[in-house]
């Protein structure tokens, strides 16, 4: 079925391209553009950048595939002037743009687009004009205000800069009224010098059409008023005064700030009990005096939702289902109380001997989050400022399998924020504690898998004993344009084994202390992944990944946690492997049953490149190379060729290459990748180790089915 599926899909693909073959190629007696191309006789012409201004390009594309479009002389010589005006705002004063127009075969047209930048100009001379001499004793104490130096490259992009760097420190300092119309700008360049004399003039305030000028004027705030919005039908809000105020920038007594403005919508904005928010200051006639009147339309507050689910894992069929309850204004302070409730089943066949062939799945999670941050010695005014969350979350998990039973309870008390300045946000883990005990074990499973003397697997064992992980960490996220950082950092056993030496506490039979006689983790962990996305010509991109996570298990720990050990393969890694199908190292699985355990490690290295393009309505495809592994800190016999030495790694790393299809619904994208083996660490003979010279489908081939992008 996975070949057929495959077959469908190239078909699919053979037949989008025949047909925008075949439309290209269709005679008409008007030229057809072709291609379009942009040259520059200035190095320093940044050609991506002045892309968006060419009014017509061919459509369609698959891959390099263009589908021609009939040649518009008007758009063509639009997009001259509009590329000759984009240059001369950027400081090319003396800018030109000409055509180049070159026939093809069947009335086919290719376009270049000549750019003559000439010598850029500069500022020689800058001078101020401010007709306020408030304004100008404010701009006095404010030297950032002024952004504009001599020297630098006249750019009408940077006037219009300052214009908005000015209005806006005025407007978060109490001119109310002030806008950008108030600053012009005189520029006298001499001939034949490249240089602008350029003066910046800030004229005065004056009412309605009254030819007098005066200084503008500072507004305050007298009074800050809450009230429900006309849509609402309770007469009073559903919120603590105290959370109100809290949630308010805007401060009476204080001058008006369109900062403080954008920080209350921001911060109302963040109450799952507040739908949306309208603020409106009215003016007191005759005075500089505002009274604000803060408008809140609410959510209601409770919500209950079913969602049934269907499953197949390997062939065996099962149903869930899930029931959620949320409160999204516990205590009147827009807290958010979440109880889920799930329930699985699967019939799962191919197991003999074993008493009870289904697998059955039971879980109660419970998360509670304020809007704010608690914590102590933290002062009211900073909880003010800052735009922090704290959650408590409590989960239990009950699963019964036919080989055993696990039951897992989960507890942690953690801050998010953001810097919404920046495009940053963190998290931190002040407490989290797992639970893992393991109340029965099918003798079949223990005898043939924990306890037989050809199948003893360190790490098999440890992760089918009772565990307790007691960890704290931090992540952070940082955006900047097209660059997005992830870092991660934990670690677990630190305190717990401080206070076992401190207390003196004796060690088990494997030289561990112990919690409750159970073993506790110890181990420390960090992830960094980094992507960014590279805009070509049209709607095409690049995108390239890379991550890096190492994991080490020390004192208290000779294994890491399965849960905290890294994989290899699937939708989101190296795609011409199956989910945990690579590594680690060259290392070979061989016990299909429990290569889901062997087939883990202590550190992992994605590498990936990506093109993307559009196609036609809502599909878009993809061309990728993917490069990786997985690899083990210590050695593990049972792992043989998995450990990770600095002087050999990259032998190991393993590459895939690949087609993808993606369904873009704007809310979710469905992904279908396929992806084969190109570089295989793990081989027989050389034939599968160079599977790129020698590919065969039934060995290299991976489907990939999945639900948003891989990164």
């Amino acid at each position: 079925m996975r070949f057929s599926l495959l077959k469908c899909v190239i078909f699919l693909a053979v037949a989008i391209t025949l047909a925008a073959c075949t439309s290209s190629r269709n005679a008409t007696d008007e030229p057809m553009l072709h291609d379009v191309a942009l040259l520059s006789d200035n190095r320093d012409i940044r050609l991506t950048d002045l892309e968006p201004y060419i009014r017509q390009q061919p459509q369609v594309k698959w891959f390099i595939r263009k589908k021609d479009v009939p040649l518009d002389s008007v758009l063509t010589a639009q997009t001259a002037h509009d590329l000759t005006t984009a240059m001369q705002n950027m400081g090319y004063l003396n800018a030109a743009t000409t055509i180049d127009t070159t026939r093809l075969k069947h009335q086919k047209v290719s376009l270049k687009y000549h750019l003559h930048p000439g010598e850029p100009f500069h500022i020689r001379n800058l001078q101020y004009d401010i007709r306020d001499d408030s304004i100008a004793a404010f701009l006095s104490r404010h030297p950032e205000a002024f952004i504009l130096k001599e020297g630098m490259m006249f750019s009408v992009n940077e006037l219009n800069n300052q214009r908005k760097h000015l209005t806006t420190l005025l407007n978060d300092n109490g001119y109310y009224r002030f806008h950008k119309d108030f600053i012009t700008f005189t520029a006298d360049s001499t001939l034949g010098s490249h240089l602008v004399d350029l003066t910046l003039k800030l004229s005065p305030w004056r009412v309605g059409g009254d030819t007098v000028a005066t200084r503008h004027p500072v507004y305050y705030v007298r009074n800050v008023n809450f009230a429900p919005h006309a849509q609402t039908s309770t007469a009073t809000l559903p919120l603590r005064p105290s959370v109100l105020r809290e949630n308010t920038a805007i401060r009476t007594g204080e001058p008006y700030s369109a900062a403080d403005l954008q920080k209350t919508y921001n911060n109302f904005a963040r109450l799952s009990a507040v739908r949306y928010t309208n603020v409106n200051f009215s003016e007191d006639p005759d005075t500089t005096l505002l009274d604000c009147l803060i408008h809140l339309n609410t959510n209601k507050p409770n919500t209950l939702s079913f969602q049934p689910e269907g499953t197949n894992t390997a062939g065996d069929f099962g149903a869930a289902a899930s029931l959620t309850y949320e409160n999204r204004n516990l205590f009147h302070g827009s807290e958010v109380l979440t109880i889920q409730l799930r329930g699985a089943f699967e019939a799962i066949t191919g197991l003999e001997d074993y008493q009870n062939q289904d697998y059955k799945e039971y879980s109660i999670e419970t998360k509670l989050l304020f809007p704010r941050l608690l914590a102590p010695l933290v002062s009211r005014a900073y909880r003010r400022r800052s735009t922090a969350s704290s959650e408590l979350s409590v989960s239990y998990n009950l699963q019964d399998r036919p080989e055993f039973h696990r039951r897992l309870f989960n507890g942690s008390w953690r801050y998010r924020w953001t810097d919404a300045a920046k495009h940053h946000s963190y998290r931190v883990d002040l407490l989290d504690l797992n639970y893992i005990h393991m109340p029965w074990i099918s003798p079949i499973f223990k005898q043939e898998y924990l306890d037989a003397a050809g199948s003893r697997n360190a790490i098999l064992r440890y992760n089918y004993e009772d565990l307790f992980i007691m960890k704290i960490g931090f992540a952070t996220t940082i955006v900047k344009g097209n660059h997005a950082i992830k870092l991660n950092v934990e670690t677990a056993g630190n305190l717990l084994s401080g206070i076992s030496r401190l207390t003196g506490s004796s060690k088990n039979t494997n030289g561990q202390y112990t919690l409750f006689n159970i073993a506790y983790a110890q181990y420390a962990k960090a992830d960094f992944d980094y992507s960014r996305t590279v805009t070509l010509a049209g709607s095409n991109q690049l995108a390239l990944h890379a991550a890096l996570g190492v994991a080490w298990p020390y004192a208290n720990s000779r294994v890491l946690p399965f849960e905290k050990r890294y994989f290899s393969g699937g939708a989101n890694s190296v795609r011409g492997w199956t989910v945990r199908g690579l590594g680690p190292g060259k290392f070979r699985g061989n016990h299909g049953a429990i290569d889901f355990i062997n087939q883990t490690g202590d550190m992992k290295l994605d590498l990936s490149m990506e093109y993307r393009t559009h196609l036609f309505w809502k599909l878009a495809g993809a061309l990728f190379i993917d490069a990786g592994n997985i690899w083990t800190m210590r050695n593990y016999p049972e792992q043989e060729g998995g450990q990770f030495h600095l002087d050999n790694f990259y032998e190991q790393i393993a590459v895939a290459y690949g087609a993808g299809l993606r369904l873009n619904f704007s809310y979710f994208i469905l992904r279908f990748d396929m992806g084969m083996k190109a570089v295989n660490p793990a081989y027989e003979n050389s034939k599968e180790h160079w599977a790129i010279v020698h590919p065969r489908l039934s060995r290299d081939f991976a489907f990939h089915f999945a639900v948003g992008l891989p990164f």
